[in-house]
């Protein structure tokens, strides 16, 4: 069974910082590629540079969320079946039919 204190919150000011760096440094980035003094199909493929870094950005995060959430899942598990063999133990012991 899962406790509410097993889920980490972040704050607002946090996910607000977050989101508020994520939004400067890609957008001062692409201002920077729309004013740098380069032909526009190189400020073209700056852009799609940083389009292709952010999306693969998301994925990666995504990614390693999904599989640290997986362990948590798999660590939980593995944790409830020792505590059966543990209580089933421990009744066996206390009626005497330990091991059968």
């Amino acid at each position: 069974m899962m406790r509410n204190d097993d889920v980490q919150r972040d704050t607002q000011a946090w996910i607000f910082q977050v989101w508020a760096s994520f939004g400067l440094a890609v957008g001062m980035t692409t201002i920077g590629i729309a004013y740098v003094p380069l032909d526009a199909w190189i400020r073209a493929f700056l852009a799609m540079g940083l389009l292709f870094s952010v999306g693969s950005a998301f994925t990666l995060a995504k990614t390693v969320r999904d599989n640290h959430e997986a362990r948590r899942l798999i660590n939980r598990l593995s944790e409830a079946k020792t505590e059966r063999i543990i209580r089933d133990f421990e009744v066996g012991e206390a009626t005497g039919r330990v091991g059968t």
